[in-house]
């Protein structure tokens, strides 16, 4: 038996890690105590070494070297990853931006266009009155009985007016066509400005799997996606 307890009272996890025991303690490891009064082979001066001192094997030292290995290499991978995501998001901001406003530019001149064609279409309206009018001028002139001095001034009046409303009618053509074609072009650039964000988003997505998977040949697709997107949105920039 031990001779001086107090002398031996030692804490419980160091018995337990020795022994093997468990940690709800054993029939001469009260709970309540939590203490260990052991009169084994194992003294006190070895338990009290075993919880001061743990030495390592040389395979858990090797395991921990490389997960350290591991993990700054991994943080650096995900941090080239995270900067690239960050630029790509902000190019495709920019890209989406520019869609969003060619497409609105594009709209807005197709209905200049349709505004212009209608104003065309009443002025050829008008010009078809003033035609009409001419004949009936010309009629009544040949009608025997009446002024045909008189009708045919007006016969001439309309005639001159008829030339002045298709100036106006054939003007109004032209500027519906300006917006047409300029509608053509902001539609042609957000077209390729949409090509440049579909082609950013699936960089970006591509860099998240690759952040996922640590895998190099996603990564360098996930970078020509982002070239490819860039040469777009230059593409757009020059109207080509």
């Amino acid at each position: 038996m031990v001779t001086n307890p107090g002398a031996t009272r030692v804490n419980w996890e160091a018995c337990w890690r020795i022994k093997g025991m468990r940690k709800e303690g054993c029939a001469t490891c009260p709970e309540a105590t939590r203490t260990c009064l052991h009169n084994n082979s194992i003294t006190i001066k070895s338990i009290r070494m075993a919880t001061e001192y743990e030495v390592p094997s040389p395979h858990e030292h090797h395991l921990e070297h490389v997960a350290e290995h591991n993990h700054g290499s991994g943080d650096n991978f995900a941090g080239k990853i995270a900067v690239m995501t960050a630029i790509m998001a902000t190019v495709g901001a920019l890209f989406s931006y520019q869609a969003g406003s060619t497409e609105s530019a594009a709209a807005m001149n197709k209905n200049n266009a349709a505004i212009k064609k209608t104003e065309a279409a009443n002025q050829w309206n008008y010009y078809q009155a003033k035609s009409s009018r001419q004949n009936l001028a010309e009629l009544a002139a040949t009608i025997p009985g009446v002024d045909s001095a008189k009708y045919n001034a007006a016969a001439e009046r309309y005639k001159s007016e008829k030339e002045d409303i298709r100036k106006i009618a054939e003007k109004l053509e032209a500027e519906s066509k300006e917006w047409d074609e300029l509608s053509e072009v902001k539609l042609h650039q957000h077209h390729r400005w949409a090509q440049a964000m579909t082609a950013i988003q699936i960089a970006i997505s591509l860099a998240a799997i690759t952040l996922l998977t640590r895998k190099d040949w996603l990564k360098k697709i996930s970078y020509t996606a982002a070239g490819a997107s860039v040469i777009l949105g230059s593409l757009a920039a020059m109207h080509i």
